[in-house]
């Protein structure tokens, strides 16, 4: 079973969301909270797989709950979001979430996004990641990390990780550096081992705070 807490501040939502989770049959809804603060103490004392959050809510908002709860260990996080292009939705990314959706999201996607994230996968496309970031970080000029982390990456480690960061998934990768998607999904694994990254979101907002890419590249 894949365990899950919703946090919410609006208990409607968390109605929905637990009917839609409910009658799956390979799912749990294990708690609920209703801001940041408690959301925290219930993954704590839980455990679940995933914590379906919410970002905008009182006492303490969703991305320093995220923060707190995946530099932790405690679960992964999937946030949900009312607006598209939300900067609390960059930076829920930045602090370690699995990726992001919009509340208007169909069930099934939903469902699938959780089982996704609960098999360690993210489930935001770096596509989407990459309009968040060509927004954000492009607007607001803000400074580089120190981009010698890079150095760790082989010269082919570090073109994956440019391709990666263009939105290119490992099929597409393959097709363009003529290799075997295994070989790709190699390169990937090696990537964010090295740079101590959870997943692709995460890699594809490494090379863009590292300047490897900037917004509007192609």
């Amino acid at each position: 079973m894949i365990r899950v807490v919703l946090v919410d501040d609006q208990e409607l939502m968390r109605v929905g969301f637990r009917m839609v989770l409910g009658a799956q049959p390979d799912m749990e809804v294990v708690g609920e909270a209703g801001n940041g603060r408690d959301a925290v103490a219930l993954v704590e004392t839980v455990r679940p797989d995933v914590v379906l959050m919410d970002v905008r809510m009182p006492v303490l908002d969703g991305v320093e709950a995220t923060r707190l709860i995946t530099e932790r260990s405690l679960s992964r996080v999937l946030v949900m979001t009312t607006f598209d292009l939300d900067e609390y939705a960059l930076s829920a990314l930045r602090n370690g979430a699995s990726g992001f959706l919009l509340k208007d999201t169909p069930p099934d996607h939903l469902v699938s996004a959780l089982r996704s994230v609960a098999s360690g996968d993210a489930v935001v496309s770096p596509s989407v990641t990459r309009r968040l970031l060509d927004r954000f970080l492009g607007s607001a000029g803000g400074q580089l990390r120190d981009a010698t982390m890079l150095d760790a990456l082989t010269e082919r480690e570090r073109e994956v990780l440019l391709l990666i960061a263009q939105g290119l998934s490992n099929t597409e990768i393959a097709r363009k550096l003529f290799l075997s998607e295994a070989t790709v999904k190699t390169h990937v694994g090696r990537v964010l081992s090295k740079l101590e990254l959870r997943d692709r979101v995460q890699a594809v907002v490494l090379a863009y705070e590292t300047g490897l890419v900037r917004p509007g590249d192609s």
